[in-house]
């Protein structure tokens, strides 16, 4: 037989008093929580476990705390990987207010959500009055049960949330910087972009193109002044120069130097017949040269970067000098230089050790690329969340923090290792800071990604203590032989 119909378990006018009731209550006795759904971005394809979640929406709910005493749970735990918070907090919110404030946000894209009807676990809730992330463990919707015909709340079991790489990329720093040092992280130490210098030169007739050394000497405390008798050739740029390069003599107590090799810094050019090559100053004696010349040899490479030589940046050591074969197909005609780095760390000079011969055509001069290990020039900021992307390994991560006066930045959430010496290129487009012009450009000089925040990042440092310095099988087994 069915129910009397003159006496309703509930009219829509009654449903709608309660609900305006439980709304006006939270309003006046609740808290304003913000309320962030989970985004999955990706599942195995084996038990559909879930491989990464992010957290990049926020909704500010009026909630009720149920336990107003204090959190429950078993509050601070003592392991053998420190102290463990385990927080519980049990929130009452609104079901209209959900069902009219967040379901329609994902309406129109019902495929990103497992479930946007209502609050579902995993969700987080943002607790602003102790500044801590709270993950929904459960989600109880029939209590009171069916009061009147219809549900009006949701009750929330919240559990202290304990990170796991998930990116949580919202709009409000104070949520954000909650897993600022949660997780696995690695830490790149950054430089400055090295820019390649670069080189041009001519030939000349009659250049010094090597110069031999045919007794080193001793007693020199510093390097020696060379001088090279002058070019009948007449102008001041026709002279070759060169510098000596000395190595220490330790003896007697003190330390003295001979000369190692002589560099030409300009072969000149108009000579006829071998100039005469002397060595002054520095205390020293008994060094002696001398000079050979040859046809179509390679001129002087300017240092005045008008164009002939451009002296890069990030430099730290001198980086290898190639310069092309010479067409008379002897090896002792192919010129040989070094490069001269500045305390700047630009190339500020080339020397010759050999000026060749033979050559037909100025020949091409190559000049390694900088190493990232140098100061340079970098270039932007990073911030928090902040994609960036290796231009080489294309090797991606999210930024955790960015200490530019160190050039050190902490990054989470990486696909791949980056290349030592590769730049790497910030997005500048997370939610918190869509297109704010900051994007970072900089080279890597060291990596690190041993993670230092991990609680089981020191497992294995705590085996091998075990190992050597508890259990010592070297001798005997201490749980028997079989």
């Amino acid at each position: 037989m069915a129910l009397n119909p003159f006496f309703l378990q509930g009219s829509p006018g009654e449903q709608r008093l309660v609900q305006d009731l439980i709304n006006e209550q939270l309003r006046m006795y609740g808290v304003d929580i913000y309320y962030m759904p989970r985004k999955f971005l990706g599942t195995k394809t084996v038990i559909k476990e879930n491989v990464l979640a992010k957290f990049d929406d926020n909704f500010v709910i009026e909630a009720y705390i149920q336990n107003y005493e204090g959190f429950q749970g078993s509050g601070d735990l003592m392991t053998k990987f420190g102290i463990r918070t385990t927080d519980e907090l049990t929130l009452v919110i609104s079901k209209e207010r959900y069902e009219d404030f967040v379901t329609p946000f994902y309406a129109a894209n019902p495929t990103e959500e497992l479930l946007v009807t209502r609050p579902k676990e995993g969700d987080l809730i943002y607790f602003p009055l102790s500044d801590s992330l709270f993950e929904v463990k459960f989600v109880e919707h029939e209590n009171p049960f069916y009061q009147l015909g219809k549900l009006y709340m949701y009750q929330l079991t919240c559990e202290l949330f304990e990170y796991e790489d998930e990116v949580i990329d919202t709009s409000i720093e104070e949520i954000d910087d909650n897993v600022e040092d949660k997780g696995y992280i690695a830490t790149l130490t950054l430089a400055g972009i090295g820019v390649t210098a670069t080189a041009t030169a001519g030939i000349y007739t009659g250049a010094v193109n090597q110069i031999i050394l045919i007794n080193d000497g001793y007693g020199y405390t510093s390097p020696p002044a060379v001088a090279i008798s002058t070019s009948p050739a007449g102008a001041d740029a026709a002279n070759a120069t060169a510098v000596a390069i000395t190595t220490s003599n330790a003896g007697s107590g003190s330390t003295t130097y001979s000369i190692k090799q002589v560099l030409i810094t300009n072969p000149g050019y108009g000579y006829t017949q071998p100039p005469t090559v002397t060595f002054s100053g520095a205390g020293g004696s008994g060094a002696q040269a001398r000079a050979g010349i040859g046809s179509t040899g390679v001129a002087y490479i300017r240092t005045d970067g008008a164009g002939f030589l451009r002296g890069g940046a990030q430099y730290a050591t001198p980086p290898i000098v190639s310069i092309s074969t010479s067409p008379s197909g002897l090896s002792t005609a192919n010129a040989t230089a070094v490069a001269v780095v500045s305390a700047a760390g630009t190339i500020s000079g080339l020397r010759l050790s050999n000026a060749g011969f033979g050559y037909t055509v100025a020949p091409t001069i190559t000049i390694a690329a900088p190493s990232a290990s140098g100061s340079g020039v970098g270039t932007g900021n990073f911030v928090i969340n902040e994609v960036i992307t290796g231009e080489s390994s294309l090797s991606t991560a999210r930024v955790k923090s960015w200490d530019k006066s160190n050039r050190v930045l902490k990054i989470s959430n990486l696909t791949g290792n980056f290349a030592l010496g590769e730049i790497i290129v910030g997005s500048a487009t997370t939610v918190s800071h869509p297109g704010i012009g900051t994007t970072g450009r900089y080279a890597i000089k060291s990596a690190v990604y041993d993670d230092q925040y991990d609680a089981y990042a020191e497992n294995i440092a705590i085996e091998n203590e075990a190992d050597d310095g508890i259990l010592d099988f070297t001798e005997i087994n201490p749980f028997g032989e079989f």
